[in-house]
């Protein structure tokens, strides 16, 4: 069984997001549990020359996008044993950022339809074909209209992941024949119709063989109006062809035993390390060196999303409490500036890392002891995994995959790997704060608690072999 992966993003190439990370690591262990597997990414300026030197060129191509004949190059490299293909088109490909630009319809139409017109170059014949996110939506949609009768394709499945359903990649309907060459016939409330623009994502919605998104919880949530982006409809029509299997995290890269970041290693038996990173974390920040005060990290794109809200509105609560802040993150300039603001009224409990430092980031989850992460909606959440694989608790909405990973604390049963609220509500919030503070002091109970956490097993082991079953049954189902 060959699985190819199209996306737009994969560590350590490029990333801007969680996507880069679930591409990067899913295909390793896919291939460990013995699946052929391959990915096809766009070459993107920002590549690193050291992937960009040993590049292999293949082949180039004329791709058509209506009356536009742009090159493409096909190059690859074998990383960590996966063969990793690069789409080349200069003019599209060579920005500083990945996305955000006033031609991002030509770019990802482009990238599709030249990745499909790559592969029988190569002989690269995939039995499935799972595509990410809105930018490679386009490919089941032109796979049926352009290819469907093509032998080479013929058995080709799709599977289609919604990594955040929020970004959908909507644009004039002017698209259709001018860049997409596809009828319109297409254009409809079964297909790429979407309050009259064409939606790259419901592309991949409506014409893949099988959906996913990246928990069970948020798979039902975007079925319901709140958080379905008003595609909630559609979603409840394919619902039998909808399937929520939860990331992992690598556990090779996040591991505390063998982590090269943090200031010393630990394991789950060694709780005394961990306090030697929380006093070393805060002599890096500037902060009162003390065992003894809890430390709370908050590591995560700043922006509504994210639940900073309810942090906000009870910021001067939180900090009035005996503890100690650690925020690292950049986005809207309303909550940097919230951040920046407080440090500087309480330079010995917050401290505002405004900016991406991974590097600070493996050494506030080693150090810390809880994790806030009180989001408005979580598609999954890789951080509290993190924070999980680390000892370092989360305090979490019940939301999406933060709802399917974490489990508050039960001080009869003693189960329970962090502490969550269900409302979207920020006194519930700083109540629940509160209750994990007063059981950080109570030792015996928190090792428990910690332990709890770190035995955890969210290594991509177990989703992969989800994967691997859903790819059998579609194969199996041809």
């Amino acid at each position: 069984m060959k699985i190819l992966f199209i996306a737009s993003e994969s560590v350590p190439f490029f990333k801007s997001g969680g996507l880069a990370d679930v591409v990067g690591a899913l295909p390793k262990e896919l291939r460990r549990q013995g699946i052929d597997v391959s990915v096809l990414l766009p070459k993107y300026g920002i590549l690193p020359r050291a992937f960009r030197d040993t590049l292999d060129f293949q082949t180039s191509f004329t791709t058509h996008l209506g009356w536009r004949n742009q090159y493409c190059g096909l190059e690859t490299v074998n990383y960590q044993g996966i063969p990793f293909y690069f789409i080349d088109n200069q003019y599209y490909f060579n920005r500083d950022v990945l996305y955000g630009y006033d031609d991002d319809a030509e770019r990802y139409a482009f990238f599709c339809r030249a990745a499909l017109q790559a592969l029988p170059k190569v002989k690269l014949r995939p039995d499935i074909i799972h595509l990410h996110d809105w930018q490679t939506g386009l490919v089941s949609a032109l796979l049926k209209a352009h290819y469907g009768q093509d032998p080479f394709y013929r058995d080709t499945k799709t599977v289609f992941t919604i990594h955040n359903l929020k970004y959908q990649g909507v644009f004039p309907k002017t698209i259709l024949t001018d860049m997409l060459e596809l009828g319109w016939d297409l254009f409809n409330a079964d297909g790429l119709e979407f309050y009259d623009n064409v939606n790259f994502l419901k592309a991949g919605l409506a014409y893949s063989d099988l959906l996913t998104t990246v928990s069970p919880t948020y798979a039902q949530e975007i079925q319901y109006p709140f958080f379905g982006e008003s595609l909630h409809g559609f979603l409840q029509k394919r619902k039998d062809d909808l399937l929520g299997i939860i990331n992992g995290i690598d556990y090779e890269v996040y591991n505390p035993s063998d982590d090269p970041f943090i200031f010393k290693t630990y394991h789950i038996d060694s709780p005394e390390y961990k306090l030697e990173n929380k006093l070393r974390l805060q002599e890096q920040l500037h902060l009162p060196i003390d065992g003894e005060i809890p430390m709370i990290g908050i590591i995560s794109r700043l922006v509504s999303q994210k639940g900073l809200d309810l942090v906000g509105h009870v910021l001067d609560d939180i900090l009035a409490q005996d503890l100690q802040l650690v925020v690292l993150g950049t986005g809207d300039q309303y909550y940097e500036d919230m951040f920046r603001i407080k440090a500087s009224h309480y330079p010995s409990k917050l401290s505002a890392n405004i900016r991406f430092d991974n590097t600070l980031a493996h050494r506030i989850y080693a150090g810390t002891d809880m994790f806030l992460m009180p989001s408005l909606f979580e598609p999954c959440g890789l951080s509290q995994l993190i924070a999980l694989r680390y000892g370092s608790l989360p305090i979490v909405r019940e939301t999406g995959g933060l709802n399917d990973t974490v489990t508050s604390y039960n001080i009869q049963t003693g189960e329970g790997n962090g502490f969550s609220f269900t409302n979207y509500n920020a006194h519930d919030m700083l109540y629940t704060i509160n209750r994990a503070l007063e059981l950080y002091h109570n030792k015996p109970v928190w090792a428990a608690i910690r332990k709890n956490a770190m035995e955890m097993d969210f290594s991509w082991n177990r989703s992969a072999a989800e994967y691997i079953r859903l790819y059998q049954k579609l194969v199996n189902d041809t």
